[in-house]
């Protein structure tokens, strides 16, 4: 339930697509799925830096309110990860990585061209690190 919730509302924002061939609509649910899977593993990486109960939470009946873990009380309380950093949403996250830019500068009309790319922050910094991407 919470992948089509993730799909079509929150983070991922698909919309409804109208295909008409087989293939189409194969391919279609194949990226949608590709998409939820890849964000989960992100989820994942990036759970110290979220708003995320790592213990997981707990429910005393079925009916009961979902009761969270009092690491995640006090996460939430002090809105600070372990390492420092503020946490975040996950949309929030990926704005934040979103700033990031490299941009192609040309000197003169015909002088020579470069890429300039922009310095993470720490936190950017840190958020490509979890996923094991060290080098950007």
């Amino acid at each position: 339930m919470r992948c089509i919730r993730t799909l079509k509302s929150v983070d991922l924002q698909v919309r409804p697509i109208y295909h008409h061939l087989e293939k189409r609509v194969k391919a279609h649910l194949f990226l949608c799925m590709l998409a939820y899977y890849v964000e989960f593993h992100m989820r994942q990486a990036w759970k110290g830096l979220l708003y995320h109960d790592e213990e997981g939470s707990q429910r005393q009946t079925p009916v009961s309110p979902v009761e969270p873990s009092p690491s995640a009380k006090a996460k939430k309380g002090t809105a600070r990860s372990g390492n420092g950093f503020p946490l975040q949403t996950f949309r929030d996250l990926l704005k934040t990585l979103a700033a990031l830019s490299r941009a192609p500068i040309q000197l003169g009309e015909d002088g020579p061209t470069f890429l300039r790319t922009a310095k993470p922050t720490p936190l950017q910094r840190k958020a490509f690190e979890l996923l094991g991407l060290e080098g950007v």
